[in-house]
C-alpha cells in the first residue's frame, strides 16, 4: 500500500484573539520589521498508508475535523505527498481543504 505524508496546518481564524502572535508582532516591530498582521499556525505531519492519495487526503481531513482543529475558532489546510519516490505535488490535483469545505489555493 502506498505511503503518504499528510500535512495539516491549523491556524486561528482572522479576528480571533491570538496573544502569542500579537506579542511576536510587537517584538518584530520593535526590531523595525514593519508588518500589517502576523498569524501563527500549528503544523502537523502525519505519516500514513492508504490505497491512493485521495483516501490519504480524506483520512487527514477527518483527523483535522475530529481533533486537530476546532472549527469554531480554527481554519485548516490539508495537503498530501507521497513519501517514497512520489512527485512533488502536494495534493494529487485535489485542492487543499479548509474547515468550511472551501478550497484554499
Amino acid at each position: 500500500m502506498p505511503e503518504y505524508t499528510a500535512t495539516v496546518t491549523v491556524r486561528l481564524k482572522r479576528g480571533v484573539l491570538d496573544p502569542e502572535a500579537a506579542t511576536t508582532q510587537r517584538a518584530l516591530e520593535r526590531l523595525e520589521f514593519h508588518l500589517e498582521d502576523l498569524r501563527m499556525a500549528d503544523l502537523f505531519e502525519v505519516d500514513l498508508s492508504a490505497p491512493d492519495r485521495g483516501q490519504a487526503h480524506d483520512r487527514a481531513t477527518a483527523m483535522a475535523e475530529g481533533l486537530l482543529a476546532n472549527p469554531t475558532v480554527h481554519d485548516y489546510e490539508v495537503s498530501v505527498a507521497e513519501r517514497e519516490g512520489g512527485d512533488a505535488a502536494t495534493d494529487g490535483g485535489r485542492p487543499a481543504a479548509t474547515e468550511d469545505g472551501g478550497e484554499d489555493r
